[in-house]
């Protein structure tokens, strides 16, 4: 299925979204700021457990200080460091609410909050009101869900929702197009989407991708109808293999380069 918009839909202002490089993006809905998957440290190596390491190769744009106000994190997983590390978990006791896996939030404890598919929680708006986030499928590399999770671990995507405002999308670390399909069925059309791209691999799946390569990226744009697309995780990190010129190519050739935010 592939979503679609009416002639007669109307089109909602565009949701402002901050990009900082690797993952991290603030998505500002409704009156709310919210940060998606916070990673601030320096470049280095960040270990991954038996003996392995993520390399970072580039900081990000912001500090945590020069954020402001943070309502709510979206984060996609905890249990790898190009998508929380050490400076995004000292944040994350500042926040009033981090929005998770079930198995990441019992690990973070605090105010981290699991979000099992389709499972939703509203969030009350400054102004009044409020917006929902669903917890949303997401697959962190090819093969089946459980045999997938007990390599790399649960992960979680995000859809925003509210009266009045513009439906986003957050992929999290998700590979499959399945999902997203899922995803399709159940919203309809989109009007942005963030996307966790960079067609990520490391020996721990044998160089499988565990995230959108640039050509998913725009079939997943495609199957949601989106408006928008801002790619995020793409730079900074030495296993992403595919960067802004390759998500450039695809999506020229695809004839959406107009509709992708960069940076």
């Amino acid at each position: 299925m592939v979503a679609t918009r009416t002639a007669s839909e109307q089109v909602p202002a565009p949701v402002p979204v901050r990009v900082f490089g690797g993952p991290t993006a603030l998505i500002e809905y409704g009156g709310l700021r919210l940060l998606t998957d916070p990673t601030f440290d320096a470049p280095g190596d960040y270990p991954l457990g038996g003996g392995r390491a993520l390399t970072k190769t580039a900081a990000a744009s912001a500090s945590p200080a020069g954020l402001g106000r943070i309502d709510v994190v979206l984060l996609s997983h905890d249990e790898h460091p190009d998508n929380l590390d050490i400076s995004g978990r000292a944040l994350l006791s500042d926040v009033p609410l981090t929005l998770t896996t079930p198995s990441g939030a019992g690990r973070l404890g605090g105010t981290a909050r699991g979000l099992g598919d389709w499972e939703s929680v509203t969030v009350d708006r400054p102004g009044g009101g409020a917006i929902t986030v669903t917890g949303v499928p997401a697959l962190h590399g090819p093969g089946e869900r459980e045999e997938l999770e007990a390599v790399v671990g649960q992960v979680v995507g995000f859809m925003l929702t509210g009266d009045g405002l513009p439906t986003v999308y957050v992929s999290g670390d998700n590979a499959q197009l399945g999902p997203v399909k899922e995803i399709a069925e159940r919203f309809g059309s989109v009007d942005t989407a963030v996307l966790f791209a960079g067609a990520a691999r490391t020996a721990v799946l044998d160089r499988q991708l565990l995230t959108l390569d640039s050509l998913r990226a725009v079939e997943a744009a495609q199957i949601l109808g989106a408006r928008r697309i801002v790619p995020v995780h793409f730079d900074s990190w030495a296993h992403f293999t595919e960067g802004r010129d390759e998500l450039v190519a695809a999506f020229t050739e695809a004839g959406l380069i107009d509709r992708v935010q960069l940076g």
